[in-house]
């Protein structure tokens, strides 16, 4: 039996949670659960057999964090856990048809910008694991919140493996990951490398999945998973909320959607897949048919090209002296603000083209694509003739791309289109050849002809293609403008493509340049233009694309261009606006921040500076963040903009040896028993940036750790964290000793976890409970309300 086989079925039944059943076993808490295949391996084998027996087509070996972060301290490689792990399964599924999936769990970091961890490190870490043992069927990778992370993990299996890969990420109930990524965004990004099934395991349970279920299903052309929890969990009993007779009954009426491959995770059991087995023995599953809508995404964002689309223009050395000494002096705060500019000025899509000859290009396409995705959320479209150029930032992009561009010269069609299939993003076909830029219609139609059917033939979508008919200088040559017109309304009719145009090329040499442009934009749109490459700042120009969707009905009630235009003001003089402190800071302007701190503490005092530019502004993208206008990439590009800020400040206070900046003293750890610390990273990071001093006492600490440090430093504020049900029992016992404690009697507790509810917090005599990191700062200014 083999996953193609496995598919015939009218569904695939996947296992249920692991950790579940060996905590029924007795699995000691804070220990790396991977580490039983070794000590215990009896158990895991008891374990996977129980599941085989229950119904699974598919069981998961026990090597959710068999990757070398998470070994560290157990002295075990990765090659001997996943080995050790395989001869579990195959005892297990000997003689039966089940087949056995190498389990990738996150690997416990935080990827750049939002973290330290690069992609090239990451994807290393992935790469041992896929090749310590190749004796899986298939590779599950799961419970990912990061795009970029899964993206990469995909990367590894894909490049190192020909087994199929499940991908699955992990959702809240406000639609999107941890880290802000959308059901959509995740299809785009996964279907387009080349997953073999996409969908969602762990977070919520059946009833909450529903809606991002749905999402999924309606775009996504693999097979679609199903891996919800038993319900949520209840931080009291210490179980989930939903038993197995109602898991299977949820999970039945969910495979309508379009579910293909259905399970279950924290909380599920043996029971638990049987019931899911016997209620689908009578339904017939409904494969997923629905039109194909061409789109690109960056980890946060889509962009749909279902109507026209603007393409900012600005980073881009062609023409522009200011940026080409930007690229020559790594001047990256002014090619980022060239992007916040353009999705201020409403650009939904960003060209990046940073080709000069004094650079070296393929470093410096890396370097701009992680900075650009660092600051704004839209979707990328990566402009180079050279392919080392374009793959090195198709591969630390995170989402889907667009390429641009290819062309119906030979050695483009085969040096880009394969880059172009492999990392699943769209691509700009110009209709030029050898031979140059045809004069004639005719000419330029079988060039795209060329580039479609060639483009087609390595697996990409006639849709996802984006044909550009070239705008030639009216100036030089007049009739130039009407062929390209008749080209692109020619195209359209022909071809099942989108279609795009470099706008501003039309009007070189002539006065008044604005008027041609504007005209000619205009009547490309109603000719099909789709996307228009523009410079979204000038006024006429976005405003014509704004007023054709208006025109058009694609912009219902006028919705979108009464937002942009009712307070609107004209700026008949250009002027380059210098962001304030507070306005660097909400655009994680990192560079800035340094550059603008150093003046103003020239006559301004430093407190000042925190208190009336830091301090707001961080708050304005909390409020932002809290209010789900921003995601946590912005969240923590804001944070550590701000922090050069504070750390030049801290600086300057200790040469004069006056007050401290510090606002308070605070103790963070995860709670015994518990690996997981991410979420106490996070914390620990908007503290430290709104001027806290954090002692980050780290994962799995012992209850009486945290009362020691907090008499010995005399703090005030301890922030406790758990993400397991099963290590709820610590923070309670960790709160009981720093309130029996001598000399603790003001301290004051928060916490926080994705398994605790406000309710439990209080029944623990926790003082605050925050359910986001942005609320620990609030509860930081209660508890220091004369230094907050």
């Amino acid at each position: 039996m083999d996953f193609k086989t496995l598919l015939k079925k009218e569904f695939i039944i996947y296992d249920g949670g692991m950790g579940t059943m060996l905590q029924k076993r007795g699995l000691k808490m804070g220990d790396n659960p991977n580490v039983l295949n070794i000590t215990h391996p009896q158990t895991i084998v008891d374990v996977h057999r129980e599941y085989v027996n229950a119904g699974s087509d598919i069981i998961c070996a026990n090597t959710f964090s068999a990757n070398r972060h998470k070994l560290e301290g157990t002295g075990y490689g990765v090659k001997e856990i996943v080995s050790s792990a395989i001869d579990c399964c195959k005892k297990a599924v000997e003689g039966t048809d089940t087949l056995i999936a190498l389990d990738m769990g996150p690997i416990g970091q935080l990827l750049e910008p939002n973290g330290t961890l690069t992609v090239e490190e990451a994807y290393d870490i992935f790469k041992e694991v896929v090749n310590s043992d190749d004796r899986y069927d298939v590779i599950a990778i799961e419970t990912m919140t990061d795009l970029l992370e899964m993206k990469t993990a995909l990367l590894a299996c894909k490049e190192n493996s020909q087994k199929p890969v499940l991908c699955t990420m992990s959702f809240e109930e406000n639609g999107r990951t941890f880290q802000g990524v959308s059901p959509s965004a995740m299809v785009l990004t996964l279907e387009g490398l080349g997953a073999d099934a996409i969908g969602l395991n762990c977070s919520l349970g059946p009833d909450e999945i529903e809606p991002m279920l749905k999402e999924i299903c309606e775009r996504c052309n693999v097979p679609v998973i199903a891996k919800p929890n038993a319900g949520l969990p209840d931080p009291v009993t210490n179980t989930y909320t939903m038993g197995a007779e109602e898991f299977a009954g949820k999970m039945a009426e969910l495979s309508s959607l379009g579910v293909k491959i259905l399970g279950g995770c924290c909380g599920t059991t043996p029971e638990f897949i049987e019931k899911l087995k016997d209620e689908l023995k009578d339904k017939t599953y409904r494969k997923n048919v629905h039109p194909y809508v061409t789109g690109v995404c960056s980890g946060t964002a889509v962009v749909n090209i279902d109507q026209p689309k603007i393409i900012g223009e600005r980073i881009n050395p062609t023409g522009k002296k200011l940026f080409k000494q930007a690229l020559v002096n790594n001047d990256m705060d002014y090619i980022l603000s060239q992007a916040i500019s353009q999705a201020e000025d409403g650009a939904e899509i960003l060209d990046i083209n940073v080709g000069h000859p004094e650079i070296d290009e393929k470093e410096m396409m890396v370097k701009v694509v992680k900075a650009v995705q660092g600051v704004v959320d839209l979707p990328l479209q990566l402009d180079s003739t050279k392919p080392e150029v374009l793959e090195a930032g198709l591969r630390v992009y995170n989402g889907r791309a667009i390429v641009n561009s290819v062309n119906g010269e030979e050695k483009s069609l085969n040096e880009i289109l394969p880059i172009v299939a492999k990392y699943g993003a769209a691509v700009v076909g110009l209709t030029l050849d050898e031979d140059g830029i045809p004069e004639t219609t005719e000419k330029r139609l079988e060039i795209a002809e060329k580039i479609i059917n060639r483009a087609k033939s390595f697996g990409i979508r006639e849709e996802d293609i984006y044909i550009d008919c070239l705008t030639l200088t009216v100036s030089a040559q007049q009739s130039g403008a009407v062929q390209t017109l008749e080209a692109l309304e020619r195209v359209k009719e022909k071809y099942n493509v989108k279609t795009v145009l470099g706008v501003s090329n039309i009007s070189f040499g002539l006065p008044q340049r604005p008027l041609v442009n504007q005209t000619f934009l205009t009547m490309a749109l109603e000719r099909g233009l789709d996307l228009p490459i523009i410079n979204p700042g000038v006024f006429g120009m976005a405003g014509a694309v704004r007023s054709f969707r208006v025109l058009k009905g694609y912009d219902e009630e006028s919705r979108d261009y009464i937002a942009k235009y009712s307070d609107f003001v004209v700026e008949t003089v250009s002027q380059n606006h210098e962001n304030t402190l507070g306005e660097a800071v909400m655009k994680g302007l990192k560079k800035e921040c340094h550059d603008i701190t150093l003046k103003m503490l020239e006559n301004t005092d430093p407190m000042e500076i925190i208190d009336r530019e830091l301090i707001p502004a961080l708050d304005r993208v909390g409020s932002l963040f809290e209010q789900g206008k921003v995601f946590l990439p912005g969240l923590l590009s804001s944070a550590t903009a701000a922090q050069q800020a504070f750390e030049i400040i801290k600086e300057k206070l200790a040469e004069n040896s006056s007050e401290s900046v510090s606002k308070g003293k605070i103790i963070l750890a995860t709670v015994k028993g518990d690996i997981h610390d991410i979420g106490k990273n996070i914390v620990k990071v908007l503290l430290e940036n709104y001027g806290y001093d954090v002692i980050d006492l780290g994962k799995d600490v012992e209850p009486s750790l945290v009362a020691e440090t907090a008499k010995r430093e005399n703090v005030t504020l301890v922030g406790l964290s758990a993400l397991m049900t099963t290590t709820l029992k610590s923070m309670e016992d960790t709160i009981s000793l720093i309130h029996q404690t001598p000399g603790l009697e003001d301290t004051q507790i928060m916490v926080g976890g994705a398994v605790l509810t406000e309710e439990y917090a209080m029944k623990i005599k926790a003082d605050y409970y925050c359910k986001t990191a942005a609320i620990s700062v609030e509860t930081a200014r209660k508890v220091f309300p004369n230094k907050g």
